[in-house]
């Protein structure tokens, strides 16, 4: 039997644009409240808020969108007007049914890959806004299985893997974050494949495990079919 059986990916910024939502809606939002505070300090306080946020909103849109309003609050003292509330709160609405731009090479390697081993997504977010974007992207077929995670820790590999594979270590996961999708990838036993992307959330940051005998690191996904040979 091959070495390797099942292969996880990543969905945001992994398999389609995500990141630059984000950074758009940021540049608007320091727009809103360019009467109150610099645009610097207004990210640095909506990033707190994020990081804070997290245990309570989870990660995607709707948590984002609750600490740009919680943020507004905060650096206007309680006096952030109506209308800049309102604003805020269309901004989260239009990320949520933003168009859905699939990444170089994706679809080819999925097609490659579909069939020899048992492919599965494996995303972190809003479970509607995940599904949605599953569906506009076209990609749902290529896929054995879709797990939304409200977090990536190893034993959600480990869980995952062995429910639709044949354990972490028969495993090899895909993504941008090496926070996320690699190092606790590594940790439960599978491989880790690090696929960077120009844009990547400042709270998703690691050092690369660059001696980790199970790491690898390509410079997109074109790059993946060669990789998972040579595991085999």
């Amino acid at each position: 039997m091959s070495s390797l059986t099942t292969i996880g990916f990543d969905a945001d910024d992994t398999l389609w644009q995500n990141e630059q939502f984000f950074r758009l809606t940021e540049r608007r939002f320091a727009e809103l409240l360019a009467d109150y505070a610099e645009p610097g300090h207004l990210v640095e306080r909506l990033l707190a808020a994020e990081r804070k946020n997290l245990a309570a909103y989870g990660f995607g849109i709707k948590g984002f969108t609750l600490s740009m309003i919680e943020t507004a609050i905060e650096v206007t003292e309680g006096r952030a007007p109506a209308s800049v509330i309102q604003a805020i709160l269309e901004t989260g609405r239009e990320m949520l049914s933003h168009p859905v731009e699939t990444l170089p090479h994706v679809r080819e390697t999925l097609e490659a890959l579909a069939g020899d081993y048992r492919l599965v997504m494996i995303t972190k977010g809003d479970l509607f806004d995940q599904e949605r974007k599953l569906a506009a992207s076209g990609l749902g077929e290529l896929f054995d299985a879709v797990e939304i995670v409200s977090d990536k820790k190893p034993d959600t590999y480990s869980r995952i893997f062995s429910r639709h594979g044949d354990g972490p270590e028969r495993a090899m996961m895909v993504g941008n974050s090496l926070k996320s999708d690699v190092l606790p990838a590594l940790d439960a036993g599978g491989w880790g494949v690090f696929v960077p992307h120009e844009l990547t959330w400042v709270l998703e940051h690691a050092e690369e495990p660059a001696n980790h005998p199970r790491f690898r690191k390509i410079a997109h996904l074109g790059e993946l079919a060669e990789q998972v040979a040579a595991v085999d």
